[in-house]
């Protein structure tokens, strides 16, 4: 198997692992209380991961100050985008806001620009523009089918943008699982104090399941995002992350018998075409570059 079909199958596992996760979340918190779900799902995730923090030794790194700040940052708007973003999916089919969160990497695209002065031509430009034309179409505002609950998947999509942006001045030894386990302990002590407001509900063995089911396809979710980013050219692995439409599509009409309408769809295969186009520019770009000698 050669490294970028290798790359390419760890990115559609990985996809498939996060909807699957999102659809049992989707499902438990028709019942149990949505703060008493993220807490006992993150301890899940917490204790996967310590797991591994301790497998590859990552404590034995202690990161610096700024470092430490920026670990503080992602680990902040991870817990915004979490409680936003599983707020929206109570109330949204998990297609029409996987179709929101599409946007994401034309988003990424152009944050990257305004934050660290990336160069993006007018080619990207154009097609961010018209992705997010895309996502108009999707929640179309104004209009008798708009959800005000899409707001509150764009504002988790905009955390994510913050919270992936963080990352980016870290020193490149941060052990990834050591950055995402400061993620995964914020998220779980908001859900537990949020159990204090909240109260909280006994779960029968059923909802048990289904909380132990997202907790380890979160953690499976996680393991192989980041090693599809270590497999093959990440400009032909990078567009496979819109598999997630597929799944979200799959699995909204078999779970819950939602399926998106004619402009929910119109609006992805927009932002979907553009986000392709992004990528395949970036590859493009990098490709034309003068390699150093």
């Amino acid at each position: 198997m050669s490294e970028n079909l290798r790359g390419i199958l760890l990115m559609c596992a990985s996809m498939a692992a996060f909807t699957i996760n999102d659809t049992f979340m989707k499902s438990v918190t028709q019942t149990l209380p949505l703060f008493q779900t993220i807490g006992l799902r993150g301890s899940i995730a917490v204790v996967g991961l310590l797991i591994l923090c301790l497998a590859t030794g990552a404590f034995r790194f202690r990161p610096n100050r700024r470092d430490g700040w920026l670990i503080l940052l992602r680990s902040l708007a991870d817990v915004a985008a979490t409680i936003l973003f599983l707020e929206a999916l109570l109330r949204m089919p998990l297609a029409n806001l996987a179709a929101i969160l599409q946007a994401l990497p034309l988003l990424i695209t152009l944050a990257s620009a305004l934050v660290y002065g990336d160069k993006i031509g007018w080619r990207r430009m154009t097609a961010i523009l018209v992705g997010l034309v895309g996502v108009l179409i999707i929640i179309r505002p104004g209009t008798e089918g708009f959800d005000r609950w899409a707001l509150l998947g764009l504002a988790s999509v905009a955390c994510v943008v913050v919270r992936d942006l963080s990352v980016r001045p870290l020193q490149g030894q941060v052990p990834s699982t050591l950055v995402a386990l400061g993620a995964a302990v914020a998220v779980t002590l908001m859900g537990w104090t949020g159990v204090s407001f909240q109260g909280w509900h006994t779960p029968t063995n059923w909802e048990l399941y289904r909380v132990l089911g997202a907790g380890l396809f979160l953690i499976v979710g996680y393991l192989t995002s980041v090693a599809a980013m270590r497999h093959g050219d990440i400009g032909l692995v990078a567009p496979f992350r819109y598999t997630s439409l597929l799944w979200a599509i799959v699995l909204g009409l078999v779970v819950f018998g939602d399926l998106p309408d004619v402009w929910t769809l119109i609006g992805a295969a927009i932002v979907v075409a553009a986000g392709l186009f992004t990528l395949w520019r970036e590859r493009r770009i990098r490709m034309l570059a003068p390699q150093d000698p």
